[in-house]
């Protein structure tokens, strides 16, 4: 048995003895939620970590939302909406709407969100806004909302991340206090917030009805941060979590063995990923920017084992740098990599580096799996040093240009569509690190017109080209493993959104 599991068994067993019969904090109608990594900024828009778009899901609303079951579009702030032309839409918001200040949500309140977004340098994901060219107030319930060209995605970005700011509020407060005390128009309302430690929320008992999410059943939200895996499931063994979720799956059946706990697993949209510094924003120069170099890192890797021994649970090796599912993940456009140490150490040969070389990755994921790249890595010659960082400091790094390798994940925001994902990693942001100006303009044309073919055609084009030239490997689906209180009734989706609005006690 691993030391980790025997670790976790004695824990365990400690705590099991301990237990008393009343578990999870039903009696105070409060969920109790740990996690690892804080939100430094909880304000929606000014984050990009998955834990900050839940969050944001509980505690704000957008104009339409997304039917958990089938992705769907369907009404939310808005109970009716209809493409005006090819680049309008308009929208009627419901007049029962309120935010959490009890201030009614209006046209006026979407216009100030929408026509912020563009020219907002705080925004953390440009990218996702770059289709929108404002918005107008026609009356008090409605608005148009304008796009720069033809986007088929753009109800899918108005449904996971473009929640609706409280003009009046906000304005009067000012961005910072707002991020401090933040008012929103969603199922939770904020109460406390400290992102990087704690967040607590309570059920806006003013929620409106008539929209795609429910007035959330329990009364009390609790959110805790901590730094690692170990302390999420001390904190769920003490009864001090009723869920926590993403732990190391070598635990997976350990808590499943105790009575008033469940694990469970499921797929989501997340790409594990490794981005390579093709371009040389780290170092002119550096061995990452030869070809036969990252080919020889796509051969290095044994991808499907981490899938079916490390990750677990169905995961999968995509074949193509997007989730299988997405629209325009052309898998059979990808160049193939098959696992070849032996390949891989004479392509370093050939580009010049026969005792290979030493480089800095850069993670935030768990420990284990950065390990097992790393040993593939040192396997056929490349040194790689581990800089474990916290998920937003390995962000802002990317953003900054400073990551040599860095292994990270995208959810895509859950949207079911590459405009999702490759305009973030190929288009010349920050994240961007082939700056490749082919690539950036199949990428551009694949979400600048509603011709379907077309946009095959051109994602399928820009696949062909990031896999050719070897900018950015991915390594396996993410399945996201869940451990909570037998009294909570939770249901996981596949878009990695956790639903607490929609949770309840037995």
């Amino acid at each position: 048995m691993p030391l980790r599991s025997r670790l976790f068994a004695a824990l365990a067993t400690a705590f099991v003895a301990l237990a008393t019969p009343a578990m999870a904090q039903k009696s105070a109608d409060t969920l109790r939620v740990t996690w690892r990594d804080g939100i430094p900024v909880v304000d929606p828009y000014y984050n990009s970590l998955r834990i900050g778009l839940i969050v944001a899901h509980q505690a704000w609303d957008g104009l339409v939302g997304r039917d958990p079951e089938s992705f769907a579009v369907r009404p939310l702030l808005a109970e009716s909406w209809q493409y005006t032309d090819p680049t309008t839409i308009e929208f009627k918001l419901r007049a029962n709407a309120t935010f959490h200040d009890g201030s009614p949500v209006t046209a006026d309140d979407v216009v100030y969100t929408i026509n912020s977004l563009p020219t907002d340098k705080k925004v953390s994901v440009p990218s996702n806004y770059a289709w929108i060219a404002g918005a107008e107030k026609i009356d008090t319930h409605t608005v148009r909302v304008k796009l720069k060209r033809v986007f088929p995605a753009a109800l899918e970005y108005l449904v996971m991340v473009t929640p609706i700011w409280p003009k009046a509020y906000r304005e009067r407060v000012g961005e910072e206090a707002y991020a401090k005390a933040p008012v929103g128009a969603g199922p939770y309302r904020i109460t406390k917030v400290d992102g990087v430690h704690q967040i607590v929320m309570e059920r806006y008992e003013g929620y409106h009805a008539g929209g795609i999410k429910p007035k959330a059943a329990i009364r009390n939200l609790v959110i805790n941060s901590v730094t690692d895996s170990s302390a999420e499931i001390t904190a769920l063994l003490g009864n001090k979590a009723d869920f926590i979720w993403n732990f190391p799956s070598d635990n997976f059946d350990n808590i499943n063995r105790i009575p008033t706990l469940i694990a469970m697993r499921a797929e989501s949209m997340r790409v594990g990923y490794l981005s390579i510094d093709a371009a040389g924003r780290t170092a002119a120069g550096n061995p990452l920017t030869n070809l036969k170099v990252r080919q020889a890192i796509h051969h290095a890797i044994d991808r499907l084992t981490i899938a079916d021994k490390l990750v677990q649970g169905g995961s999968r090796v995509p074949e193509a740098p997007c989730y299988p599912s997405q629209f325009g993940c052309d898998g059979k456009a990808a160049v193939a990599y098959a696992y070849d140490p032996a390949k891989a150490k004479a392509l370093l040969a050939e580009a010049g580096y026969p005792n290979g070389f030493d480089i800095e990755l850069v993670t935030y994921i768990l420990p284990q799996w950065s390990a097992a790249v790393q040993n593939y890595l040192k396997a056929v010659g490349i040194n790689a040093r581990i800089s474990q960082l916290q998920a937003s400091a390995a962000l802002q790094r990317s953003i900054e240009g400073k990551n040599p390798l860095y292994l990270g994940s995208w959810g895509s925001y859950s949207i079911n569509d590459v405009s999702a994902l490759m305009p973030f990693f190929f288009t010349g942001g920050g994240d961007d690190y082939a700056r490749d100006a082919e690539t950036k303009t199949l990428v551009d044309a694949g979400g600048a017109t509603t011709d379907l073919d077309e946009r095959r055609k051109n994602y399928s084009a820009a696949i062909t080209r990031i896999t050719e030239q070897a900018y950015w490997l991915p390594l396996h689906t993410y399945v996201n493993t869940y451990a909570l209180t037998r009294q909570l009734d939770f249901k996981p989706y596949p878009d990695e959104l956790p639903r607490f609005y929609l949770a309840k006690w037995k």
